[in-house]
């Protein structure tokens, strides 16, 4: 939305949001009628006049008064046109839903929480258990008014125009994106093996790392039978040699 005043010519000109000036045509006990230069006047109803609980609408404006307005709502089929003298709000109901992120002003402190200016129609809640994983005796030891905060949308309650948010669950799902991204740093730094690694790697696995493998086993034993054998024919000798000496 724009703070830009238009000067819109017709009633096709007009969107939601629009600034244009305008001139108090006439004040009923419900609003004043004014004219927006589009051929149809606008209705600034008394709940639109920019402050609470007016009784009488020729207390805010009069009259002939010149007056900048914003468009609340166009039905240009009946050509009926909703006016606000304050500016509406920049978020509307319908562009809020749980789990989005929003950020807003801190705007007042209770002990049970803070209230958040988002730009919605009503002033957004964080109740005081959800500022901060650890027990929060004072909102204000926590933040401060004026400071701007970001926090995860948890509840959103149009019926009742409340909005409950918490800073919590978003510093949580910030953590948890840190620890995984430290995770996969973690195994992007393992070694990649080289081509002759990988090589030798698979040759001690077909023959068997630790023990040699099966043929290097079974090469071992004959070696050892071979040299019983000879060591056997050497004593059967020795033994011979002996005899015959006697």
């Amino acid at each position: 939305m724009s703070d830009e005043v238009k000067t819109p010519s017709s009633i096709a000109d007009l969107v939601p949001g629009m600034a244009v000036a305008g001139t108090v045509k006439r004040i009923e006990l419900y609003g004043a009628f004014v004219d927006i230069g589009v051929g149809r006047d606008g209705l600034l109803h008394i709940s639109q006049l920019g402050k609470p609980n007016v009784r009488n609408v020729a207390d805010v404006v009069q009259e002939g008064q010149a007056i900048t307005v914003y468009v609340l709502k166009v039905e240009k089929e009946s050509g009926r046109i909703q006016l606000s003298l304050g500016a509406p709000p920049s978020t509307g109901w319908e562009s809020l839903h749980v789990g989005d992120t929003v950020t807003g002003k801190v705007v007042k402190i209770e002990p049970y929480g803070v209230f958040v200016d988002i730009g919605a129609e009503r002033n957004a809640m964080v109740h005081v258990s959800e500022l901060s994983d650890g027990f929060v005796q004072n909102p204000g030891d926590i933040v401060k008014l004026g400071d701007e905060i970001t926090a995860r949308i948890k509840d959103v309650n149009r019926g009742k125009k409340r909005i409950d948010l918490s800073v919590r669950a978003l510093k949580a799902e910030a953590e948890k994106a840190d620890l995984a991204a430290a995770t996969e740093a973690d195994e992007d730094d393992t070694p990649v093996p080289t081509a002759m690694e990988l090589a030798l790697r698979g040759w001690m696995d077909a023959t068997g790392s630790k023990g040699g493998g099966k043929k290097d086993r079974e090469s071992k034993k004959g070696d050892r039978d071979r040299r019983d054998r000879q060591q056997q024919e050497y004593d059967d000798i020795y033994e011979r040699t002996l005899r015959g000496n006697r």
